[in-house]
C-alpha cells in the first residue's frame, strides 16, 4: 500500500493550488490593464520626449517639451479655468446629490422609482447631452431664450453663448443634471452601509436625527465620500465634451479646459509629442490631487 502524504505536504500542495487558481483568476484583469493602460501610458511617456509629427520621423528632443510647457500661458490659463470649474462642479454635484441620497435612502413604495428617475440622466452620453444642451441654448431655434421671454424674465431674445458667465453656468446646470445621479447612488450606498444597531443605540441615548447624521453617519462614510470626491474631481479635471460641443472653448477662449488644449495641440496642430507632455503633466496633477484627498479623508485606523 502507498504511504499517505504527510499533513504538511498536503497543506503546501493545497496552498500552491490556491495560489495558482488566484493567479489565473486575476490574469484577464492584468492583461486588460496592461494592454489598455500600461502600454499606452509607456508609449505616451516615450512620445513626450520626442518631436512627434503626424507624418514623418519622430525626433528625440529630451525634456524640451516639458521645458516648453512652463512658458505656455494658454495651457496654464486652461488649467486655472479647469481648477475653478472642478471646484464649482464638485460642490454643485455634492450639493444636489447628498439631499437626493438622503431622500431615496429609506426604503419605501416609491423609492425605486425615485432612484431610477434621478439616475436616468447618467445613462445619457455626455456628447449626446451636450448636443441637446447646445440646441436648447441656441438663441434662434433653441428652448431657453423663448421660454425666458414667455415667462417674462426677458423682453428680447437672450444669447446665452455671448458671455463667459452665461455659458459657464448653463454648462454647469447640464453637468449637475447629468452626473448628480451617479454620485447620489454612491452616497446612498454609503448611507445604507452604516450599521443600523449603532444608529438605534444613538437614538435610544437621545441623539436626534441631525446629531446621528453628523456624529455617526458622516464619519462612517469617509471611504464612500473619498471615492465619490475623487471620481467627481477627476471627471471635472478631464472635462472636454461639453466645452468642445457647446462653447468650442469660447467666448474668446475663456472656457478652454486643459484637456481641450491638449486635444488642440495634439490633433489640430499635430504636435503629438508636446500633447503627450501636457498629458503627463495633467496626469501628475490628478495623481497628486487624489493622494491629497485620500490623505484628508483617511479614517482613524488608516491614520495610525
Amino acid at each position: 500500500m502507498a504511504e499517505a502524504q504527510p499533513p504538511v505536504r498536503r497543506r503546501r500542495g493545497s496552498q500552491r493550488r490556491r495560489e495558482i487558481a488566484g493567479l489565473l483568476f486575476v490574469l484577464p484583469a492584468m492583461a486588460l490593464v496592461t494592454v489598455f493602460f500600461l502600454i499606452p501610458l509607456a508609449m505616451t511617456v516615450w512620445m513626450s520626449f520626442h518631436d512627434w509629427p503626424l507624418m514623418g520621423t519622430p525626433e528625440w528632443i529630451g525634456v524640451e517639451n516639458y521645458t516648453k510647457l512652463w512658458g505656455d500661458r494658454r495651457f496654464w490659463n486652461a488649467m486655472e479655468f479647469t481648477a475653478w470649474y472642478s471646484i464649482v462642479a464638485t460642490l454643485a454635484i455634492f450639493g444636489v446629490a447628498f439631499p437626493l441620497a438622503l431622500f431615496v435612502e429609506r426604503p419605501g413604495r416609491m423609492a425605486g422609482i425615485y432612484r431610477t428617475a434621478f439616475f436616468l440622466p447618467v445613462v445619457v452620453g455626455f456628447g449626446s447631452a451636450s448636443l441637446l444642451w447646445a440646441w436648447f441654448m441656441n438663441v434662434d431655434s433653441g428652448l431657453f431664450s423663448p421660454a425666458a421671454q414667455l415667462l417674462g424674465i426677458t423682453e428680447k431674445p437672450v444669447n446665452l453663448m455671448a458671455s463667459t458667465g452665461t455659458v459657464f453656468w448653463s454648462i454647469m446646470v447640464l453637468v449637475v443634471w447629468k452626473t448628480a445621479g451617479f454620485t447620489m447612488i454612491l452616497l446612498m450606498t454609503g448611507l445604507q452601509s452604516v450599521p443600523h444597531d449603532i444608529l438605534e443605540a444613538a437614538h435610544i441615548d437621545g441623539a436626534n436625527r441631525v446629531q446621528r447624521f453628523w456624529k455617526i453617519k458622516l464619519p462612517l462614510m469617509k471611504r464612500t465620500l473619498a471615492l465619490a470626491l475623487i471620481l467627481s474631481v477627476a471627471g471635472s479635471m478631464l472635462a472636454f465634451d461639453q466645452f468642445y460641443i457647446i462653447s468650442n472653448g469660447g467666448p474668446r477662449n475663456s472656457t478652454l479646459t486643459a484637456v481641450y488644449w491638449i486635444f488642440s495641440q495634439s490633433f489640430v496642430s499635430f504636435k503629438l509629442g508636446y500633447g503627450a507632455a501636457l498629458s503627463m503633466v495633467l496626469l501628475a496633477i490628478l495623481v497628486a490631487i487624489s493622494l491629497v484627498q485620500l490623505w484628508l479623508l483617511r479614517t482613524r485606523e488608516e491614520a495610525r
